[in-house]
């Protein structure tokens, strides 16, 4: 015994506990997200979701207070999203859907908190595969799982990938300007991830993907 936790507990969690896991981590980071931009939002006065991206509320011109909430926001969120992916392979959801979700979430969300707008390449890179991950992840589970959730990952994965590359192509060039497309991408992102915790949590068999 540690502290009242058996040593051992790792070695006894089976697949099923550790597909808990990775759905109740999903679920966390989905939630953390969606709350944390709105609380970000708040503290931000004048914040316009329309005009300015998302990661605005972590730039260096924004107000200490809507900064830390959005870099701890992104950070918790990526590490959740890791601890998720670790979930995920050890409930045998595949590796490659493991693998993908800890990129998006270890690389791609941490490396949006961690280098605000201002630093250029490495936040491009980061919201790129924050963004294009999830929709990668999503076709992922759609290719090795059946059953309606299959269907549902497969629409919402194309429909994440496809957005983001009208995202990259046209910024503000839409009457959505460069804030409202963008928010297309997050928020499709966010209910996938919500969406696949929630399947994860309530189901009785494991969530495959190709390995």
């Amino acid at each position: 015994m540690l502290l009242g936790i058996p040593v051992d507990l790792a070695v006894r969690m089976d697949a099923a506990d550790y597909r808990t896991l990775a759905g109740s981590t999903l679920l966390a980071a989905g939630t953390v997200l969606l709350v944390g931009f709105v609380v970000a939002a708040s503290q931000y006065p004048g914040y316009s979701a329309t005009t300015q991206p998302i990661s605005a509320l972590g730039a260096n011109a924004a107000p200490a207070g809507s900064q830390q909430i959005f870099t701890g926001v992104m950070v918790v969120a990526g590490g959740l999203m890791g601890l998720a992916a670790y979930g995920l392979f050890r409930s045998r959801a595949g590796q490659l859907v493991a693998a993908a979700a800890g990129v998006t979430g270890i690389v791609g969300l941490v490396a949006v908190g961690l280098f605000p707008m201002e630093t250029g390449l490495p936040h491009t890179i980061g919201a790129a595969i924050s963004f294009a991950g999830i929709g990668v992840t999503a076709l992922l589970v759609a290719a090795g799982s059946v059953g309606p959730f299959a269907v549902v990952s497969a629409v919402m994965g194309t429909l994440e990938l496809l957005a983001f590359v009208a995202f990259a192509l046209l910024q503000g060039a839409t009457p959505l300007d460069v804030g409202g497309l963008e928010r297309i991408v997050a928020y499709l992102g966010l209910l996938w991830v919500t969406a696949y915790g929630g399947v994860l949590i309530g189901s009785d068999s494991t969530m495959a993907g190709p390995s």
